[in-house]
């Protein structure tokens, strides 16, 4: 007798004991809880040839971005593989295929697969999350969102990941500039979810998009057990705690999130290195001293810089290295990212046309070569969506350009990319007007020497 999922589909696997523990494991990864590889471990270890659980570790692995976990995703890969010729559902060869063409480095294909695997099966739900993870790596919002809409109709009260998927349509829905929309949506999720982290942080992105930061810091500041359970997530719904802060000029605060949350721990997860780097970025931006906090987040990015497996993690590694006296290894990563170009992959494409322009205006910029930086940054501008994560973390990039044209004395670049900024955010920030008063007092300057 076959098995079914808790969203009502076959696995070819014998052992209820593996269902639950698979089950467990879908819930988990919906919910970015630190729990998720323990239930996996779970679901293998009851049943060997799992192949469901087979992929889901290969997946997993691979969305680390870490170039040292590639070979046991392929051994993961491998091992699925062979249970599914030997017997297997067609939505389970459908999980193993798209591995295969991550593996490859086709991640847009893979996504593409798994969606074929949705359209079949429409209440899949950890097929659908892992099409917002691979999506959101390629900061492909549109996507995010069409892949849910297609199947939005099948999560009905009665399906039990309906919150989660909500909370999903949330996010891209705020990423595709439905800031209302994304805000109800999120809400909603949240209330019928109570672990639904990603919920959270899709109401906290759109209260950093339209300037509601006071709204933004009662928000989480009120209900942090909704992402206590969390992995290495919960590190960044404190980093959009500390954003809010930091627009409300309350450095101290944002300097004291810094250390007791965001980097409470010292690990080189890309993701944490990212929340801690673009933080630094924005203060230093804002005149504060940082003191030696880059020291630490530069070691760890020292031993990542032959990675190559993530754009947006090189170029996070990059905001680090180009400080102290790290110019050694920043260099090794810029040569490393420009052999990635050339490469025939989804990362080698998106390292020519935004990574490698990218990274040579970030080294610039700490090298105080303030024209060039921004001549740099401004080239990778319009292909920075695809470097992937969200609006709010490539923000940073934005900054820096925005800062490089101010202190090379480009005003009226500065001044259109300020606008163009406000026009996709929904509102004016603090950011911006604070640098809109910098132009608009040197030009009344220079009006008054004429």
């Amino acid at each position: 007798m076959a098995l079914t999922d808790a969203f009502g589909y076959d696995l070819t696997v014998g052992d209820p004991a593996a269902v639950a523990a698979w089950n467990r494991t879908a819930t988990a990864f919906l919910a970015h809880a630190a729990a998720t590889p323990v239930h996996l471990a779970e679901a293998l270890e009851a049943a060997p040839d799992f192949a469901m659980a087979h992929a889901a570790k290969g997946f997993f692995l691979l969305l680390l971005g870490r170039a040292e976990l590639v070979p046991p995703a392929g051994e993961a890969l491998a091992e699925a593989r062979r249970i599914v010729r030997e017997g297997g559902t067609a939505r389970e060869r459908g999980y193993v295929e798209a591995l295969t063409l991550y593996a490859q480095g086709e991640l847009g294909a893979a996504a593409d697969r798994l969606e074929r695997v949705m359209a079949a099966h429409p209440r899949d739900a950890f097929a659908l999350k892992l099409v917002q993870a691979i999506r959101f790596v390629l900061g492909d919002s549109a996507g995010m969102r069409r892949s849910i809409e297609a199947v939005h109709d099948a999560y009905g009260a009665d399906h039990p990941a309906a919150a989660y998927v909500n909370g999903c349509y949330a996010f891209a829905l705020e990423e595709t500039g439905d800031y209302l929309a994304a805000e109800a949506r999120g809400r909603d999720a949240v209330l019928r979810a109570r672990d639904d982290a990603w919920g959270v942080h899709a109401v906290a992105h759109v209260f950093d998009m339209t300037n509601r930061t006071r709204e933004g810091v009662t928000w989480l500041a009120n209900q942090p057990e909704t992402w206590a359970h969390c992995n290495n997530f919960r590190y960044h719904v404190w980093w959009h705690l500390a954003l809010f802060h930091l627009e409300q000029g309350d450095h101290a605060e944002v300097l004291r999130l810094y250390d007791a949350e965001i980097r409470a721990e010292h690990t080189d997860d890309y993701r944490d290195i990212a929340n801690g780097a673009s933080l630094l970025v924005r203060l230093e931006l804002e005149g504060v001293d940082v003191g030696h906090r880059w020291e630490e987040l530069a070691g760890l990015c020292a031993g990542r810089t032959d990675d190559g497996c993530v754009v947006f993690a090189d170029l996070h590694y990059m905001l680090a290295l180009g400080r102290g006296d790290s110019h050694g290894k920043a260099c090794r990563l810029l040569q490393g990212m420009k052999a990635q170009a050339g490469r025939e992959t989804t990362m080698g494409r998106v390292a020519a046309e935004a990574g490698v322009p990218a990274a040579e205006g970030l080294l610039r910029f700490a090298n105080g070569d303030y024209a060039d930086a921004y001549r740099a940054l401004a080239a990778a501008r319009p292909a920075m969506p695809r470097v992937g994560g969200s609006h709010a973390q490539r923000d940073v990039f934005e900054r820096l350009t925005i800062d490089a044209a101010l202190r090379a004395g480009m005003l009226g670049e500065a001044r259109m990319l300020l606008d163009d900024r406000t026009r996709l955010r929904g509102a004016l920030d603090g950011y911006a007007e604070r640098r809109l008063s910098r132009i608009g007092a040197f030009e009344a300057g220079m009006a008054a020497a004429l």
